[in-house]
């Protein structure tokens, strides 16, 4: 299975198909983010799901349990294989996104957002590093019956040992020679891989190239 999710973090439905049928051939499934979700609603979810790839909704929900079981419930007629909550709203949130969801579809949390560093950390009264941190919440996730957690390629072989069982879904990937943009915890595709990453989420190096769909084939060509 081709773990590439290319990430379409644009409000333009059109921009948004342009880049899905360039490059699905490639890559093994769409992430779409809120961007995308606030411009277009579950019908624009829905659009993209003519291009036959599984579709992971990046809207990182975080919110009371009540609400949150709301929402999912909400997104649950949209058939999507991976949705995703932060860890940081707690145990009984979490529950209640995974018991709202259907059962096909995996729930994982956010740990810790790759644009974080340990200086963002500690302004926001987290006092530890950004590694222990996200083994607290990825334990925490665990335990609230979750699928699997986002971290960024730094933790996954850590967590990966501690979780054999578990979804890891890696952002802030940057193939050789791309620029980090505001990213601070990167790495590359095939490293994250091999660390035990089941998703990788690529996004500026695929949809911002000349040619999508080429940059796309030579990213899964590192991963062969």
């Amino acid at each position: 299975m081709n773990p590439i999710y290319v990430a379409i973090d644009t409000g333009d439905l059109v921009r948004a198909e342009s880049l899905a049928r360039a490059v699905r051939g490639s890559v093994g499934g769409l992430k779409l983010g809120l961007e995308f979700f606030m411009a277009q609603g579950p019908s624009g979810v829905r659009r993209m799901q003519q291009f036959g790839l599984p579709i992971f909704l990046d809207v990182k929900l975080h919110d009371i349990p009540n609400t949150v079981a709301g929402a999912m419930r909400s997104l649950s007629s949209l058939d999507l294989a991976i949705v995703n909550v932060h860890a940081g709203g707690g145990g009984a949130m979490m529950r209640a996104a995974r018991d709202a969801m259907r059962p096909e579809t995996k729930v994982i949390a956010v740990t810790v957002l790759t644009s974080i560093d340990e200086a963002d950390l500690e302004s926001i009264g987290v006092m530890t590093d950004s590694a222990a941190q996200v083994g607290r919440l990825a334990e925490l996730t665990k335990n609230s019956g979750l699928d699997g957690i986002v971290c960024s390629g730094h933790e996954v072989a850590a967590r990966h040992a501690a979780w054999p069982e578990g979804q890891f879904v890696v952002p802030g990937l940057r193939p050789g020679g791309t620029a980090d943009g505001d990213q601070k915890r990167v790495m590359s595709p095939r490293d994250a891989l091999d660390a035990g990453a089941t998703v990788l989420v690529i996004g500026r190096p695929i949809t911002g190239a000349d040619d999508p769909a080429e940059a796309a084939r030579a990213i899964a060509a590192t991963l062969a």
